[in-house]
């Protein structure tokens, strides 16, 4: 098969930032094995892959400071949850809308 016979929509590359973040929750003792990546698209969210799971998630302030997201997308229990939204936090940063 070639590339003719697919219907892109967008096809572009760029390069990214990866940072591999392991911790442990203090009061869960959830173990958090993630990989996130900075990109230019998606306006400053992070893309957030836990890699033990393979879930991965555009993740902005907007998106933690909804309630029960993160335990619902990473099928993770409330408190496990609350670990993690304090860790992202501190890498998610703000959006950014540039166009």
């Amino acid at each position: 098969m070639s590339a003719e016979a697919f219907d892109f929509l967008s096809d572009t590359t760029e390069s990214t930032s990866t940072r591999f973040v392991c911790f442990i929750g203090e009061a869960s003792l959830q173990r958090f094995d993630l990989a996130i990546t900075s990109t230019n698209r998606f306006y400053g969210k992070k893309l957030v892959t836990d890699l033990q799971s393979g879930r991965t998630a555009i993740l902005g302030p907007d998106d933690l400071d909804e309630e029960g997201y993160l335990e619902f997308f990473f099928k993770i229990p409330e408190d496990a949850a609350e670990e993690l939204r304090s860790f992202l936090y501190l890498v998610v940063g703000a959006v950014n809308f540039t166009d």
